[in-house]
């Protein structure tokens, strides 16, 4: 994935970093940017885009995850999560996320993921209600 400049984002959300984020190395967790790349995306799904994760019929499942690393962040600094959609299916949406350092155009870690969507209960493919895939084309490079 080439890495993107804060510029490239659409949307952000700041994220603190927590004493338990630390590894013994002193700096974050490679495992805890899967966290800030869960939140900053469904921060987005459940604020904008109408996802309701207790009671609506359509959720999405993590079928592809990955991340590039360029510099260390440690607690207790707090991180900026860019998000953009790079591809948006009939049932799925490829996500890109830059975590930054607050006010850096650099990012410290690049990631993807890739949601589908399927009905909570059959759990088989289903399409994107109508106001999320408006609110995912707003953020869709």
């Amino acid at each position: 994935m080439e890495k993107r400049t804060r510029d490239a984002y659409p949307r952000f959300r700041a994220l603190p970093t927590r004493w338990a984020d630390n590894d013994i190395y002193g700096h974050i967790n490679n495992a805890a940017y899967y966290g800030f790349f869960d939140t900053a995306v469904n921060s987005f799904l459940i604020e904008e885009a109408g996802l309701d994760i207790h009671a609506g019929r359509v959720i999405g499942l993590v079928v592809e995850t990955g991340c590039n690393y360029f510099a260390p962040l440690a607690y207790p600094e707090t991180v900026e999560a860019g998000v953009r959609v790079a591809r948006l299916g009939n049932s799925s949406v490829s996500y890109e996320i830059g975590l930054f350092r607050l006010g850096e155009d650099q990012p410290a870690a690049q990631g993807r993921f890739v949601h589908v969507y399927v009905d909570r209960e059959t759990r088989r493919p289903v399409s994107l209600p109508d106001a999320m895939r408006q609110a995912l084309e707003i953020i869709r490079i």
